[in-house]
């Protein structure tokens, strides 16, 4: 028997709340969590995310109330990781700049889970520290394979074409230009309404992520918490030979399940996956002179037990205006503590002329000189900036560690890494004179 429950994607807004929801009326029980029954014979369960004692503004977890409980299905074995590489520590990271282009569309079947390509990472699952970062290129629909990170958290960038993310908790609708968080340990399949689709992972072990403290900044700004969208309970009563596959401790594992795991008929909580929209980001900038820095960009952000570092930020270079006096507009010239590992989603990025396209990918770790290349130094150093300019129609993103970001041996290998991009800053030319 199958049994979806709504015929539309539907969600509730907020980053982080209280949300109850059920796909059945009464399926929610009141003002109790576990009763003796559950209504429609439902099975109660909590999930946490966090430990059970962590503060009340930081605990995550939801009860499900579902057809069958987790534990129902057959023993894991382990099978073949693909392009998932477990030991972050593989490889010895060079000091070099980086740059890939995009990946290419796979010629053989390969669903979300067999097109995930590990491309640099830290720390490790077993700690619960670092992150690890990921391409994906997928021409077939998981319909009767299911999949969760016992790892980590996993921050997923669409760049192109849309994926439909059915999740135990309700389905979310994502395309290009949006993004969507999947909880660690929340199972869930991606299908391909358009056939195919490519783009980008972060998948973070360490503490959740967060919306940042705004400061000085005030009330408003940056990612509006009602902009953040969950899902819905939405579910499926459906039997059948099917695999649910584990991430846990960086290997994939199988195993076989009877019966679809996305029967959650109602929950409630504030563990839950996520969408949000980069396009109501709220930029803010200069409006006198210099270009601040790219923390005025972040959408969100992991904490670490370091105030004022984070283990991971998430940062967006959307659409905006550029107004500094007698300032060189781009993003400087730099070498920073933090690692930082660029995509571009859509459009052209502003600090650099060609090479970075949708889909590519750029690793500049600590202290690695980089910045414009020579053409984009050219033209901003001799653009007017008496009147406001507005960089348009794009939509760059960076995910950024306190950390190093160790580029696996196959990224290092991969025949879409360009061996050339150090020259884009070759050009660049000698200025000096002992003159003002």
């Amino acid at each position: 028997m199958t049994q979806n429950i709504g015929t539309e994607t539907a969600y509730q807004s907020g980053f982080g709340n209280e949300f109850a929801t059920e796909a059945l009326p009464g399926a929610l029980p009141r003002h109790r969590n576990s009763p003796q029954r559950v209504a429609y014979g439902l099975y109660a369960e909590q999930i946490s995310g966090t430990a059970f004692t962590a503060p009340r503004g930081h605990n995550r977890r939801s009860w499900l109330y579902r057809i069958r409980p987790a534990a129902m299905h057959g023993p894991f074995e382990q099978i073949g990781n693909g392009r998932i590489v477990a030991n972050l520590q593989q490889a010895a990271p060079p000091p070099n700049q980086l740059r890939w282009s995009p990946l290419p569309m796979p010629d053989a079947p390969t669903d979300f889970v067999d097109g995930l390509v590990t491309m640099a990472g830290n720390g490790s699952a077993e700690s619960m520290s670092g992150c690890a970062i990921y391409l994906y290129a997928a021409n077939r629909e998981m319909r009767d394979r299911f999949f969760y990170s016992a790892d980590g958290e996993l921050l997923i960038v669409p760049q192109q074409g849309r994926l439909e993310i059915a999740t135990e908790l309700g389905t979310i609708d994502l395309e290009p230009q949006e993004i969507a968080v999947v909880p660690r340990g929340i199972r869930f399949q991606v299908r391909l309404p358009d056939g195919e689709a490519r783009g980008y992972v972060c998948e973070n072990f360490g503490a959740l992520l967060r919306l940042p403290d705004l400061g000085p900044i005030g009330s408003n700004g940056l990612a509006n918490p009602r902009d953040f969208l969950t899902p819905v309970a939405r579910y499926e009563e459906r039997e059948g030979d099917f695999e649910l596959v584990a991430k846990f401790c960086g290997n994939l594992w199988r195993a076989k399940i009877g019966h679809s795991p996305l029967d959650v008929v109602a929950w409630h909580g504030n563990y839950a996956p996520y969408k949000y929209d980069l396009r109501h980001f709220n930029t803010i900038g200069s409006i006198s002179y210099d270009h601040p820095d790219p923390s005025i960009f972040l959408v969100l952000q992991a904490p670490s037990d370091t105030p004022g570092v984070d283990t991971l930020d998430f940062v967006i270079f959307p659409p905006r205006w550029l107004a500094g006096e007698d300032t060189f507009r781009p993003p400087w010239f730099h070498r920073n503590v933090a690692s930082e590992f660029m995509g571009l989603v859509h459009g052209a990025y502003d600090a650099k002329a060609e090479g970075f396209v949708p889909g590519g990918a750029s690793l500049h770790n600590c202290m690695s000189g980089h910045g414009p290349d020579a053409a984009t130094f050219e033209k901003a150093s001799n653009a007017d900036t008496s009147k406001p300019a507005k960089v348009a129609d794009t939509m760059a993103f960076m995910f950024e560690t306190r950390n190093v970001l160790i580029p696996t041996a196959q990224a290092l290998a991969s025949p879409q890494l360009q061996g050339s991009y150090q020259d884009c800053w070759a050009g660049i030319r000698k200025n000096f004179r002992t003159t003002p």
